[in-house]
């Protein structure tokens, strides 16, 4: 790859400016790697230009959004190529429930232009003030109403790429197989007996999804910008369904809150959530009103097409759990329910009152299991992180078996990096053993594209490589995403400690603000612009 110093500018918006490349260095999640340089391509046009200038002169290039993306795909050796400045567009289609929208078009963007028509973008990532409609396909993401809707791959119809020729075209759900990558019928059953049996799986190339479907859209969704650069969506909406109830249900063990779960299911809840022991002591200075006791805290939703049945099916849960619960609150309303579940916003300020020292590193922060084994792997990671001596907060779609897990070392405890590589490599075996997946909806990133073959084996990872190999021959896009580079180290380039790299201190202090405020929307030219925190 070019030296930095060397880049040329093959289109409007690349720049090698020092401070712009350090503002660039930083996503969320646990990284920080200056980039060659940063490109801002204002439409299709100027992208193909870059597009095809990297193919020539063999220059990776590393997609990003708002940057919020966890496990490190949006940080890189190469050009950072911010797609959030320009692609903001929106052309609804409210008669058929459907819209087009630009890739830095946010989920909230989505659902406030549709609201007034009773629309909605049904998987409502809780990042949705910031995740771009780019980044949201480009990981398969997903959010709490994903027990009923599922991730964005079934809400996405179309989309528009750049691919890594220059090349610009659209792909439509059921156009048809992609016929430079055919999976034959031995690959078929290599990949059905591989694959997770977890009910959402943001991990690999999703040839299970592609080898039923034959639909090239679904091997496009949850590549991470590795097969091509997404530049915009239509998305299928669904109807605001009217009206609301739900419920707060705490319980005094895990194997009763694991037990609970697949009865809630039963009930067809929009939403079952997930706030366990941990994170309810992490939020408790907040004022949080909770009898002790509580192992883990419930949430659930349900939204149905009246006030009465609303009521009725939380009546139900509330009755059919009424021996296994140590603590019920119901709401009845949109307004009721949105205070009950205010204790999932507490995370945030708790965080940003931690001391300079403890800082939230995401090293396993997406793993997802089979719903029998749910519980098992809370306690697993529960022991493994009392063993490796890293504090946790677990949080988390309990619908789906797939828990969150913030990790809060101590930067200035001797061998916390030791510790949270311990943490890494014991919940990674959990997972294996447990049958689960990596990476629940954020996809796999630089953080665990080496751990792939623990959990699909040498010939599947191969085929991975195929479908890398048909798109993207050059390997400019993403490398080291999915598929590991030659040197993969995990839990090496991190943005805290003395071998971070070194960047001006005062967009490393906005850089730090932006992390404890979730303040992805912020320009990061902005950063590059300002002489001070």
């Amino acid at each position: 790859m070019p030296h930095a110093a060397l880049l040329p500018a093959p289109v409007p918006g690349l720049t090698t400016d020092e401070r712009v490349r350090a503002a660039y260095s930083e996503g969320a999640g646990i990284y920080r790697i200056v980039p060659a340089g940063v490109a801002l391509p204002r439409g299709v046009e100027e992208l193909q230009a870059l597009v095809r200038w990297a193919a020539e002169t063999r220059t990776p290039l590393v997609p990003r959004g708002a940057g919020s993306g966890m496990p490190g795909g949006g940080v890189g050796r190469g050009v950072v190529v911010d797609l959030s400045p320009g692609f903001h567009w929106i052309a609804p289609d409210w008669s058929h429930r459907a819209v087009w929208v630009g890739a830095s078009v946010t989920a909230a963007d989505i659902s406030d232009a549709a609201r007034p028509f009773g629309l909605r973008l049904a998987p409502d990532p809780s990042s949705g003030a910031f995740a771009t409609s780019g980044g949201l396909t480009a990981t398969n993401a997903a959010g709490p109403r994903s027990v009923r809707c599922g991730s964005v791959r079934a809400w996405v119809d179309a989309v528009e790429i750049v691919e890594a020729d220059g090349t610009a075209r659209r792909v439509t759900r059921g156009a048809g197989r992609w016929e430079r990558f055919v999976v034959s019928p031995d690959q078929r059953r290599l990949v059905d007996a591989r694959f997770p049996k977890t009910r959402k799986n943001s991990s690999g190339y999703a040839l299970d999804r592609y080898a039923e479907s034959g639909d090239e859209l679904d091997l496009l969704i949850g590549a991470e910008g590795t097969l091509a650069l997404v530049t915009a969506v239509r998305w299928r909406l669904e109807p605001i369904p009217p009206d609301v109830a739900g419920a707060s249900l705490g319980f005094g063990s895990l194997d009763a809150l694991a037990q609970a779960v697949p009865f809630l299911i039963a009930l067809n809840p929009s939403a079952v959530e997930l706030l366990d022991r941990t994170f309810l002591e992490l939020v408790r200075g907040d004022g949080l009103d909770l009898p002790g006791g509580i192992e883990g805290l419930l949430l659930v939703e349900f939204e149905r097409d009246t006030r009465a049945a609303a009521r009725g099916v939380v009546g139900d849960a509330v009755r059919g759990l009424k021996t296994s619960t140590v603590h019920v609150a119901t709401a009845v309303d949109r307004g009721g329910l949105e205070r009950l579940w205010s204790v999932r916003k507490l995370a945030s300020p708790a965080l940003a009152r931690l001391p300079p020292s403890r800082r939230s590193l995401q090293v396993v922060e997406d793993g997802c299991v089979p719903l029998e084994r749910l519980a098992e792997y809370i306690a697993g990671v529960r022991a493994a992180a009392e063993r490796c001596g890293v504090p946790v907060a677990l949080f988390g779609h309990a619908g789906d078996g797939h828990v969150h897990v913030n990790a809060l070392p101590d930067t200035t405890v001797p061998g916390w990096q030791e510790a949270l590589a311990g943490l890494f490599a014991a919940v990674t075996e959990l997972l294996v053993k447990l049958e689960g997946t990596p990476s629940g909806e954020h996809g796999d990133g630089r953080l665990r594209a080496g751990l792939l073959e623990r959990f699909y084996g040498a010939d599947v990872v191969a085929l991975f490589r195929d479908v890398k190999r048909a798109y993207d021959p050059r390997a400019i896009l993403n490398p080291g995403v999915i598929l590991p580079s030659p040197e993969w180290a995990p839990l090496s380039d991190l943005k805290v400690g003395a071998a971070a790299a070194p960047i001006p201190d005062d967009i490393g202090a906005r850089l730090r603000e932006i992390e404890r405020t979730a303040g992805w929307a912020t320009p990061k030219l902005e950063l590059a612009r300002s002489s001070s925190p």
